[in-house]
């Protein structure tokens, strides 16, 4: 009998260790994905939701991910401007998960969309908010009650309705431009909102995640001053890109592109921005371009056909053809670098 209460005890102290469970957690593409494994080192791996080769913009589930999703207790997402296919997705199959969107935060420093075919009339003034890291609290309100105001009037309620003859979602294309982690910047502030999140939901691992986040916050640093070291040697860079999903990374470094031959959703050009953009690279005497994994690279031989253009080179937003994982997102931004580094 002495035995069983001991064995009894026994087991209920053994229950006391192995109730606590780590948090399932889901996030959208790759470069988030790094971000919050590397505050969830040595706690667990989060599941990626949309694999790096494929376009955030429309995406199907498979059903691995699907399930991943119903099970996460957090999912951390860049926003409906990146995936407006997923916002219903969050609301019937992950109802009960604590939902973190990116570009809704704060800490998050936005830009508009860029509407032109060609940017190099702006260059010269950079980027108005980076005078203010820390931009009005006022105006970011401002921008979130607009944002919910038109929520339903911009094509979030029905997509399909809304597809156009290219396949792809309707947009206005106002509003704030989604690839917001191309500035590591945002990365920094992300990692802190990652650790206090995961902190909340799991106490037991709170100061792993602390630890962890100051890690990846020194580790980010020291790729801003690379990066920027890196980038000064670069001299006058100039550049077209296949769809304009790259002001986050050129104004935090100072490398304005020439212009981009599709919007920032990807849609597909119309004759009269590839027209423009033709014509700008013949007047400034443009010879390196970018096409990206995630699309036919087809459509941007065509459109620079006998034009100055010798230089067709690979800057990839998402990161295809790099592992994903907690290195990750430095190993991006480096990429992206290294693609520069081709139009000299």
């Amino acid at each position: 009998m002495r035995h069983s209460v001991f064995a009894c005890a026994a087991f209920g102290l053994s229950m006391s260790f192995t109730a606590h469970s780590n948090p399932s957690v889901a996030v959208d593409i790759a470069p988030l994905h790094s971000l919050v494994s590397q505050v969830m080192e040595g706690v667990g791996e989060p599941d990626l939701l949309i694999p790096a080769e494929a376009s955030p913009h429309e995406y199907t589930l498979r059903p691995s991910q699907a399930s991943a999703l119903a099970n996460a207790d957090v999912v951390f997402w860049i926003g409906e401007g990146l995936t407006p296919w997923l916002e219903k997705a969050l609301d019937n199959v992950a109802g009960s998960a604590q939902k973190v969107e990116m570009l809704a935060l704060e800490e998050t420093h936005t830009h508009e969309y860029r509407e032109g075919a060609t940017f190099e009339a702006h260059s010269d003034h950079g980027d108005e908010h980076h005078d203010d890291e820390h931009h009005d609290e006022d105006e970011h309100h401002d921008d979130e009650k607009h944002h919910d105001e038109h929520k339903d009037h911009d094509g979030h309620k029905d997509h399909d309705a809304h597809k156009d003859e290219g396949g792809h979602h309707g947009h206005d294309h106002h509003g704030n431009d989604p690839h917001a982690w191309l500035d590591p910047e945002n990365a920094k502030a992300w990692v802190a909102v990652i650790q206090e999140k995961l902190s909340a939901v799991d106490p037991d691992n709170a100061s792993t995640y602390k630890n962890n986040a100051a890690e990846a916050t020194a580790s980010l640093n020291a790729l801003i001053a690379d990066t920027n070291a890196k980038v000064s040697k670069l001299g006058d860079v100039k550049f077209i890109v296949f769809h304009d999903a790259y002001q986050y990374f050129e104004k935090r470094f100072n490398v304005i592109a020439t212009g981009a031959i599709s919007l920032g959703d990807a849609e597909d050009p119309s004759p009269k921005r590839i027209k423009e953009i033709r014509e700008t690279v013949q007047k400034l005497n443009v010879n390196c371009v970018f096409t990206e994994p995630q699309y036919n690279p087809g459509l941007v031989k065509n459109v620079f056909e006998g034009t100055s253009i010798t230089t067709i080179g690979v800057m990839d937003p998402l990161g295809a053809s790099i592992p994903e994982g907690s290195k990750h997102y430095q190993a991006l931004i480096e990429a992206m670098v290294n693609s520069l580094s081709q139009c000299k």
